[in-house]
């Protein structure tokens, strides 16, 4: 009798293991499978099949925003069109080629120019209502400089929209409009909550063309785009083109976790690479426009930098680079007042923790303004607690002011590559310094040396040593032995230039320039 294949497998299965026969050895995992001792798989949460039911419910909410703006006109230049370029990709964009062409005076550039009239330049973003009652969210770079508002129903329903307030330092303003058509609003949720990895939608007004859905996930969060001392931006794949500002990021409760603002692309179309405003660092902001019309932010009154491993080995300061150095603590500001000093290292403050530098403007904005709060800081290798009573941003920085100091002979500071001098009428004049300044002027900095590689240049003053104030070369000099005694790798300098004061940690070397 003849077996089938799958007959004979199957009684081969079924055999037992003749006797000394070796055991089985234990089954490998296949290519991509887990490894035997990964952690226990985070259950997925299912990806919706449609987000057809949610972008119904939210997109009577958002709306286009449409501003026209007078334009002072120029003459007609060949080589510098008068006419916006619309965006890249746009369906008008041969429109306003094809315009431009047969406007432009007869000959070109060989008849003579002629003067034009003021124009009437339009543009558009998105918004969305967060109060019934007529209260329109929306970019401060979508309205800016706008003669004329108008905020544009899901309906096509046009309304002239009231400026209430605009807060350029987070890029948001606030619109009211008045209507008898009910009004959809959405509300804002906790930005907190939001993961990398969570499903969002974007609506807006991409190019122009009116209500769009896109779909993404949280691609990162904490992002820092150089936009100004508040970046905290959520970053999404969802795309979002020109004409998206302003508009919301939704999560799958239906809440705004985000206000679309700015996209990274260099041909002006998306990538999938767009940044939200927080909804919980726009909900305050939106909520003191809506009141008052402008934005009371907290103020410390410090300079503040990273603080580098480098200048925690210098201070001892356990942790690694954490918290945020005081450069300079302006003189009769809150923070001065309640007892903060140059080189103290914020580390929390009103009980929230400082991670890093730029964590701490946006926690002092955020906290009341007059309310007094604790403050940690690392001072004299401890941790100290002080209250500081936080003041109102104003308008326009305010600079501190040094206080003058004597003189003495120049110096070279061993191993570090630098040539000192005392700050004399004639260093004043060489390198522009202020009648009141006061330290040690750097001279010169030798090539590849220790102060090189920290870009220290002729011209910049040293005003403190590892936290002590020094007036002349000798006290420098002395400073640095007393570190090399106690076997300190690193010098902390705070130095100052024409752009403000810095710590700068310089490695020690030997008296020869070998490590010391």
């Amino acid at each position: 009798m003849r077996l089938s294949p799958v007959a004979l497998a199957a009684l081969l299965a079924a055999l037992p293991l003749a006797a000394g026969a070796q055991q089985a050895l234990p089954a490998q995992p296949s290519a991509g499978s887990a490894p035997l001792n990964a952690p226990p798989a985070v259950p997925m949460r299912d990806a919706p099949s449609s987000f057809a039911p949610l972008a119904r419910q939210l997109l009577p909410a958002v709306v286009n925003i449409s501003t026209t703006q007078t334009m002072q006109a120029r003459a007609n230049r060949p080589d510098a069109p008068d006419l916006p370029q619309a965006p890249p990709g746009s369906p008008f964009e041969e429109f306003f080629r094809d315009f431009f062409n047969r406007n432009r005076p007869p000959g070109g550039g060989d008849q003579p120019q002629q003067p034009q009239r003021p124009r009437r330049a339009q543009s558009l973003g998105s918004g969305f209502v967060v109060d019934a009652s007529g209260i329109v969210v929306t970019n401060n770079h979508v309205i800016d400089g706008a003669d004329e508002i108008n905020v544009i129903l899901s309906d096509n329903t046009s309304i002239r929209a009231e400026l209430l307030g605009t807060d350029p330092r987070t890029d948001i303003a606030v619109l009211r409009i008045k209507t008898d058509k009910p009004l959809h609003a959405v509300q804002f949720g906790d930005s907190d909550t939001a993961q990398v990895g969570d499903w969002v939608l974007a609506i807006g007004n991409p190019f122009g063309l009116g209500g769009t859905v896109t779909a993404g996930i949280v691609s990162a969060r904490g992002r820092d785009i150089r936009q100004g001392l508040y970046d905290d931006f959520i970053q999404t794949d969802a795309a979002i083109n020109r004409g998206n500002s302003g508009g919301p990021l939704f999560n799958l409760d239906g809440k705004v976790v985000g206000i679309n603002t700015a996209i990274y692309s260099p041909t002006g179309g998306s990538i999938g690479i767009g940044f939200s405003i927080p909804a919980n660092l726009a909900r305050n902001i939106v909520a003191q426009l809506q009141d008052g019309g402008k934005v009371r932010r907290g103020w410390l009154g410090v300079n503040i930098q990273q603080v580098t491993d480098e200048i925690a080995e210098s201070l001892g300061l356990q942790g690694g680079g954490r918290g945020a150095l005081v450069a300079r603590a302006q003189e009769d500001g809150p923070a001065a007042k309640g007892g903060i000093r140059n080189g103290d290292v914020v580390l929390k403050f009103n009980g929230q923790d400082v991670k890093e530098m730029r964590n701490l403007p946006r926690i002092v904005a955020d906290t009341p303004v007059g309310r007094q709060v604790p403050v940690v800081v690392w001072r004299d290798g401890k941790e100290q607690t002080l209250q500081v009573s936080v003041g109102e941003l104003p308008a326009e920085p305010q600079l501190a002011a040094a206080t003058p100091g004597p003189q003495n002979r120049p110096t070279e500071l061993s191993g570090l590559g630098l040539r000192v001098a005392p700050i004399s009428p004639e260093a004043r004049d060489r390198f522009s310094l202020r009648p009141e300044q006061r330290g040690v002027v750097i001279m010169e900095v030798a090539p590849d040396s220790p102060a090189s590689e920290r870009e220290l240049r002729p011209g910049d003053v040293i005003v403190e040593v590892q936290q002590e104030r020094v007036s002349t070369p000798q006290e420098v000099q002395q400073r640095l032995e007393q570190l090399r005694k106690q076997n300190r790798p690193t010098a902390l300098l705070l130095i100052e230039t024409q752009q403000g004061q810095r710590f700068v940690p310089l490695r020690l070397r030997g008296e020869k320039g070998s490590p010391g």
